[in-house]
């Protein structure tokens, strides 16, 4: 079942859909802020949600379609284009969105030989055949602002035996998960209730620093030498489910080892202590040595963080916190709490003037996320989450039922990867794909320590 004979049957471009009230908006050009200049050399972000199969003689297909195009009607600045421009020198470039109402994809494939319970539940290895449910597979953001007809976003529908699975792939580098998500709700809610819905569309606007060129010169003569094509990485992908009960006994014994020490000035949260217990594993299941500095990465949202930038704001507002320590003191006895301690000060670190600094400093040496497959640092202690168990993904219901699970697809996968969605059917619970090789990975699910409290 590695390919699963999936079979592409059509492919179309989707316009926006504007409802009678909003006329559709003139053509214009948004500049990309230092958040979504840093993800241009990324993969597309891809989630998808697996869902029951819709009733006999339901036109599930063009349902979707014609939902996905209302739903761009409140997205619109997704449906458009990448536009480079020389930045006033001969090795210098801009990179900007241009708001032209060009298109999404919209993918009808068929994978009859792939049923839901293949790919849902929790799985010790989730089949590859998962990743042909997402369009644009090995695309990075660059590949589409040098080819101005690929788009930044896309939608599948694939068919299987006994069910329908439903992915989407956008470029990072024009938004990051919360709008995913949001465009992802709207098109299900507008599906649902077979009608638009009345909230107002997100503000166009993106959000600069005081002091922020725009649009920001890169220094590059071309696009094609920011980076290289992607290449899926040899990984493994599992799903782990953590119950409500589990949840509460690991935060709870996280905050009790950390009682009355001095550096708790603070509780720790759920997901910082879900996200140590699980790194404690990573780290057993690589067989460190005890000296070697392992490193957790987790994005930090900045709506909140920010003055002045709004809760809808589309495009990205994102940057991360960075956890490290010496694996032997993270393995140490009675060392969960420590541990979910180190990731809740990452997150501490994170405030308004640390995030305007690192914006106002970016534009004069800018880095890059990932600047393609040879360009990553290959740090075999470092662990990456992304994703939060916070984002509606179980409220997807596209009118016939709610899903049943939730995947990702290829897009940046790699050694390390750790992806947290909330658990469907249980308030409180989570769900965690870990990417790992696949000689960690069997090491990993069979660490009766992790295991014990997985369901």
């Amino acid at each position: 079942m590695e390919d699963g004979g999936v079979q592409i049957i059509s492919r179309r471009m989707v316009k926006p859909e504007y409802q009678k009230s909003s006329p559709p908006p003139e053509p214009e050009t948004v500049h990309l802020t230092p958040w979504d200049l840093r993800r241009i050399t990324m993969g597309y972000s891809q989630n998808g949600v697996l869902l029951p199969k819709p009733p006999a003689g339901m036109h599930a297909v063009e349902h979707l379609a014609s939902s996905f195009a209302r739903a761009l009607g409140r997205f619109h600045p997704l449906a458009g284009r990448f536009a480079v421009a020389p930045a006033g020198s001969a090795d210098s470039l801009t990179i900007s969105l241009r708001c032209g109402d060009e298109g999404a994809e919209f993918v009808h494939a068929a994978a009859p030989g792939v049923a839901v319970a293949d790919i849902s539940g929790p799985l010790r290895v989730i089949p590859r055949v998962v990743w042909s449910f997402f369009p644009l597979n090995g695309m990075l953001s660059t590949d589409a602002a040098a080819d101005p007809s690929r788009p930044l976003l896309a939608s599948q529908v694939t068919e299987l035996a006994d069910g329908v699975f439903v992915g989407m792939s956008l470029s990072h580098a024009a938004a990051d998960w919360t709008t995913f998500w949001d465009l992802f709700n709207t098109w299900s809610e507008i599906s649902r209730n077979k009608s638009d819905i009345s909230t107002a569309a997100p503000p166009l606007e993106r959000w600069f620093p005081d002091g922020c060129p725009v649009p920001i010169p890169l220094p590059f003569t071309k696009v094609q030498d920011m980076a290289t094509p992607f290449e899926y990485p040899p990984v493994q992908e599992c799903s782990i489910h953590f119950s409500p009960e589990s949840i509460k006994k690991l935060k709870a014994k996280a905050n009790a080892e950390m009682a009355g020490t001095a550096t708790a000035t603070a509780p720790i949260s759920s997901l910082q202590a879900v996200l140590a217990h699980l790194w404690r594993a990573v780290c057993r299941a690589r067989v460190l040595g005890p000296d070697v500095e392992a490193k957790l990465t987790l994005p930090v949202g900045c709506r909140a963080r920010v003055k002045g930038i709004p809760e809808s704001y589309m495009g990205n507002a994102l940057t991360s916190g960075v956890a490290r320590h010496p694996v032997g003191e993270i393995l140490g006895e009675g060392r969960l709490g420590r541990t979910a301690w180190l990731v809740n000060r990452a997150v501490a670190s994170v405030d308004e003037a640390s995030v305007r600094a690192e914006l106002a400093a970016w534009p004069r040496n800018p880095s890059f996320s990932h600047v393609g497959v040879d360009g990553r640092d290959g740090d075999p202690a470092a662990v990456m989450m992304s994703g939060s168990p916070r984002f509606d993904v179980y409220g997807n219901d596209f009118g016939w039922g709610r899903p049943v699970g939730v995947r990702t697809g290829p897009g940046d996968k790699e050694d390390g990867l750790i992806t947290v969605f909330e658990a469907g059917g249980e308030a409180g619970g989570m769900e965690l794909e870990v990417c790992l090789p696949a000689d960690v990975l069997a090491r990993l699910v069979a660490d009766e320590e992790l295991m014990s409290t997985s369901v």
